[in-house]
């Protein structure tokens, strides 16, 4: 059986990466889930915030490892004696940018692998950017995303912010003089 690599900012992880996840570690000997460095990305979780959510989330997943990397996803392959790399495809309009990875990767080593999962009908709308988004506007994300990371949420943006719906503000409408 062989080795994965799952990489991904994951940003916060969500219940659609755990879907691709949990099915990835009953397809493959070892899964490392690689939680990616890019200093041109802003995040909302720190590096060590992230890796952390993906080891509490992913605990009971015996063959699932979180570690990190910062270079060429090829090159992390390497690090971690891994023969495959995990892609979810959730829509149609993910495929070209991953299509474009896949070939690039496959140019800078031709052992490198793709295998794209989709996840569950339920969670292919879902991505981390718009889980930050509804969270920082007040919108609740529980059912998107693992209790753990909704707390972490909840800690980082403030209870009147995660999870908890702003209200309308009343603004004066003026009268325009003639």
């Amino acid at each position: 059986m062989a080795k994965a690599i799952y990489p991904g900012t994951f940003d916060p992880i969500t219940n659609g990466h755990l879907d691709i996840l949990t099915r990835a570690a009953q397809l493959f000997e070892e899964v490392h889930v690689v939680v990616a460095v890019n200093v041109r990305k802003h995040t909302l979780f720190s590096l060590a915030e992230r890796q952390a959510l993906i080891r509490q989330c992913t605990s009971r997943l015996k063959n699932v490892h979180v570690s990190s990397f910062e270079g060429l996803t090829v090159d992390c392959l390497h690090r971690f004696g891994a023969e495959v790399v995990i892609r979810g495809l959730r829509a149609v309009s993910d495929f070209e940018y991953e299509f474009q990875m896949a070939l690039m990767n496959k140019k800078l080593d031709a052992t490198c692998e793709t295998v794209y999962l989709m996840p569950s009908e339920q969670y292919t709308y879902l991505n981390s950017s718009v889980i930050r988004e509804i969270a920082a506007l007040g919108g609740s994300v529980s059912e998107f995303v693992p209790a753990a990371v909704d707390a972490k949420l909840r800690e980082k943006l403030g209870p009147t912010r995660a999870g908890v719906r702003g209200k309308a503000k009343k603004t004066k409408v003026g009268t325009r003089k003639t």
